[in-house]
């Protein structure tokens, strides 16, 4: 299986994070898993603008040149992205969140009924699977990371796909890897 990790994590301080996401790894690649692991913070991810270039002047691919096209070209030839991200003030990372603004080339701009709501057409035949493991830090609490795993689930609507887990970081590593396994 070849996976992606999206490393939301957004400073190199944060070491417990990036500790057990790098364990992560590890016990993935130990399952023989091919594993791509992006700290976004070390990539150059500028925000989405909204020109709709990606749909109509290029087709699938952002106007803005950026490291997008690195976790585009990732994320589609992978069978499962691992969206990771410490959660501040109630959200994601802004690093998570220019990374998945940037996938929208992935789709058409076309829209089709699916799922009895109006979304976009599929540009590939296959999408990776989904899970995100979130660290939760200082005052977050139940309801902030409700309404995270409720937008990645909305996210997964749109990229034909499906969010399958949501765990916290600092979960047990097997539990984790047995989850994908049963994927």
């Amino acid at each position: 299986m070849s996976m992606v990790i999206l490393n939301g994590n957004p400073v190199h301080e944060n070491v417990q994070f990036d500790l057990y996401m790098d364990q992560v790894e590890q016990a993935l690649q130990k399952n023989d898993c091919q594993v791509t692991h992006l700290h976004l913070r070390e990539l150059n991810i500028q925000y989405c603008v909204g020109c709709f270039g990606c749909w109509v002047k290029k087709p699938g691919q952002c106007l803005i040149e950026d490291d997008s096209a690195i976790v585009r070209r990732a994320v589609i030839n992978s069978d499962l992205v691992l969206f990771a991200s410490p959660v501040s003030m109630g959200m994601i990372s802004s690093e998570l969140k220019r990374a998945m603004d940037k996938l929208i080339p992935l789709v058409h701009p076309y829209l089709d009924f699916d799922h009895g709501e109006i979304h976009h057409r599929r540009r590939y035949e296959k999408y990776p699977k989904l899970g995100l493991i979130l660290g939760q830090y200082g005052d977050n609490d139940q309801e902030d990371l409700e309404i995270i795993e409720r937008s990645f689930h909305r996210l997964a609507i749109n990229f034909k796909t499906k969010l399958f887990f949501t765990r916290l970081a600092g979960s047990p590593i097997p539990e984790v890897i047995d989850e994908i396994n049963r994927l």
